[in-house]
């Protein structure tokens, strides 16, 4: 199966281009979605970050509170450094299983959605390619302070609280340019699909070759216990 990372600015247009992967068929794996399940009520990731900042960061009902913990770590690189030592072990490991669920059942592709791609080590190592979907730096100002009703002060914080857009562009294999309108974003999705997409032997070569191993053991242990020898 074959691993492709997508990653981009904190507001380049990710999301929409996971959505339009979903659409084609091919499995996302949201960083961000499973942010949250590793910090629900009785994960123990929760309980580290009540025991780092404090129970001043939950809610009266024991669920974290998200924005204002999000408020205290995106302007402290510290704080921010902190909780990542928490939540990545637990989000990677997660996100890993929910890999080879995909694996098992028999498809070609799988794409991870992690924002912070080049700063995980661990998932960066096992992606066959890596994706940025990119737009310019006033696009990505403009559409986070719309989408999350944020001050330029307060975006601007947050933009830079993450690796910038223009390095991480560069280091990918493959750029998806949103500069543009959504049909054309459409246009070049399914463009890069088509340049990825694994043949059938290349994303199952293993799983056949340990299955072809596994029968040729199994032959052999029934003969000799057939036949003798």
């Amino acid at each position: 199966m074959k691993i492709i990372g997508l990653t981009g600015g904190i507001a380049s247009g990710k999301s929409t281009v996971s959505q339009q992967l979903t659409q084609l068929n091919i499995p996302v794996i949201d960083a961000d979605k499973i942010a949250r399940e590793v910090v629900e009520p009785g994960q123990p990731a929760l309980q580290k970050i009540k025991e780092t900042f404090g129970e001043e960061f939950f809610l009266e009902d024991g669920t974290l509170d998200r924005p204002k913990l999000g408020q205290r770590v995106f302007g402290d690189e510290a704080a921010r450094k902190q909780l990542n030592k928490i939540t990545h072990p637990a989000i990677q490991n997660l996100m890993i299983k929910r890999m080879m669920g995909y694996f098992f059942t028999g498809y070609r592709m799988v794409v991870l959605d992690v924002p912070l791609l080049f700063e995980s080590r661990v998932l960066l190592k096992i992606c066959s390619n890596t994706v940025c979907v990119y737009c310019n730096a006033d696009q990505e100002l403009e559409r986070l302070m719309r989408r999350d009703k944020l001050g330029r002060e307060d975006a601007e914080k947050r933009i830079g609280s993450q690796m910038p857009l223009e390095d991480k562009a560069r280091e990918s294999d493959y750029i998806i340019d949103n500069t543009g309108d959504l049909e054309t974003l459409k246009e070049r999705v399914e463009e890069l699909v088509a340049t990825v997409t694994p043949t059938f032997i290349e994303a199952h070569g293993v799983k056949i070759l340990v299955t072809t191993l596994v029968i040729f053991v199994s032959f052999v242990s029934v003969r000799k216990f057939v036949f003798g020898g």
